[in-house]
């Protein structure tokens, strides 16, 4: 039977991973976190000359694998197979914290639970449910120079996860510049949330209705372009 609802994530998924792969500069130093931040690798230029870091300790990751050529000694700190890029380097989980919190990383890629409608990052525990630890998350948050937000625009019982407020346990007080969702990008600048670009199948009016963060709509609000 054809998974459709599986499909329709997985595109949802893909489409995130390309808006974000397009707004990282040559040059940049860039931390992919858990899930959709890991697909990433796939969608940039092989020229693009952007430097893919993993907490576990490697510096220039590679695009995944064919299933053929999957190595699971050679993963992401999300355990996603990866390869290397040209001139990618492996050292220790330590040397690769302090390339985080010396602010060596110029852009963190995370996903979250939730985004308060300033830029503020829950990404690490539900009241009430038991988790493994914030793993570098808090680092990253509190060192990273830039940090992008990569989330469904809503949750799997279809609650916003923009909002006002955070209701989960924050990731720290530093705040993310960009929230990129499925259908829509925002941007966080003093303190002020506004939506810079609608995906083609969406509009205005669903995303006021699937955002519970108040927002200012762009004057030059424009169509995500990577369909």
């Amino acid at each position: 039977m054809l998974n459709v609802t599986g499909n329709k994530s997985a595109a949802a998924r893909i489409r995130i991973a390309k808006r974000i792969a397009q707004e990282l500069q040559e040059g940049t130093v860039v931390n992919l976190g858990v899930g959709i931040p890991t697909l990433i690798q796939n969608y940039l230029k092989p020229d693009s000359k952007v430097y893919l870091q993993s907490e576990n300790g490697l510096l220039g990751i590679g695009p995944t694998p064919p299933p053929e050529e999957i190595d699971m000694d050679l993963i992401s700190a999300s355990k996603h197979p990866i390869t290397f890029g040209e001139g990618a380097s492996i050292f220790s989980s330590s040397d690769s914290f302090v390339m985080i919190r010396g602010g060596h990383i110029d852009v963190a890629v995370m996903g979250a639970l939730q985004v308060s409608q300033t830029g503020e990052i829950a990404n690490w525990a539900v009241p009430g449910q038991d988790i493994l630890g914030v793993g570098g998350a808090m680092d990253l948050v509190a060192n990273a120079k830039k940090i992008i937000i990569a989330i469904s625009h809503v949750a799997k019982d279809q609650s916003p996860k923009i909002v006002k407020e955070l209701t989960y346990p924050t990731s720290g007080i530093r705040q993310a510049e960009m929230i990129v969702t499925e259908k829509a990008v925002f941007r966080i600048e003093n303190g002020q949330l506004r939506l810079d670009e609608l995906s083609s199948d969406t509009t205005l009016e669903e995303i006021q209705k699937l955002t519970e963060a108040e927002f200012i709509v762009s004057e030059k609000l424009k169509t995500m372009a990577v369909d």
